[in-house]
């Protein structure tokens, strides 16, 4: 069964994380040896700072310039994640019609990972991930939740967001914290579809550290929560059949 990270942002020179192909060899390095199978490259699409056509046309060159950096460096014999490719997608006022929406998705998947603001909500924003889920008929998968949990006001609006069909995406790191450890138990009991992702940045900074992410959770929900987490992930980016 493969062990996938959701959230990262592997990809040299597109956003403010990887800043060459080496580095994202070494973040791809990590990961191997942590055991990840998969890592979804999920670079920050910003709709106030960019066209989907550019975003796409950059992420694209990016991706060839690490894979290149890869038939270089790598020996037949290594072993590194396989690489799918996402976007994290800030929202915006009016995201639920903005055009081409659709091709901001995991590769091969209608899932969109959507990164809500770091403000507080109000009912128009529930109203656009709902139009985003019945009108555009797209997954939604909400990035680093539990990170919305300490803005005053918000956690209404988190609960009432995930009584949406929506899957969660909680961030691996935030498990070393006990005030947010505890949030994301909470969360879980409500909402059991949560899956994993490092959101790393660097080698130096944001670290990949999917693993202790994992160690945590099972240690929380236990080993059969894992593995029904890891079937339902195949599933989601369509590696594997229900």
């Amino acid at each position: 069964m493969s062990v996938i990270d959701f959230h990262s942002h592997v990809l040299p020179r597109i956003d403010d994380g990887s800043h060459s192909s080496e580095e994202s060899l070494g973040m791809l390095q990590i990961s191997a040896s942590q055991g990840i199978d998969v890592m979804a490259a999920t670079s920050h699409f910003y709709a106030t700072e960019d066209r989907i056509s550019s975003f796409l046309n950059r992420r694209r060159c990016s991706e060839e310039r690490l894979k290149e950096r890869m038939n270089q460096e790598l020996t037949k014999e290594e072993r590194i994640p396989r690489l799918i490719m996402g976007a994290e997608v800030a929202f915006f006022t009016g995201i639920s019609r903005a055009e081409r929406l659709e091709e901001l998705t995991y590769e091969g998947t209608d899932l969109l990972l959507l990164e809500m603001p770091f403000t507080k909500w109000n009912k128009s924003e529930i109203e656009e991930v709902r139009y985003i889920l019945e009108c555009r008929k797209l997954r939604v998968m909400l990035a680093h939740l539990e990170r919305f949990l300490m803005i005053p006001g918000n956690k209404k609006r988190i609960y009432e967001l995930m009584e949406l069909p929506v899957y969660v995406q909680i961030n691996a790191g935030s498990f070393e914290r006990w005030g947010e450890r505890r949030q994301i138990s909470k969360m879980i009991r409500k909402k059991e579809q949560i899956f994993l992702g490092s959101d790393c940045h660097g080698i130096h900074h944001r670290v990949p550290n999917l693993k202790n992410g994992r160690e945590a959770l099972e240690k929380m929900m236990g080993s059969t929560f894992i593995d029904k987490m890891d079937k339902e992930a195949a599933v989601l980016l369509g590696l594997e059949d229900k």
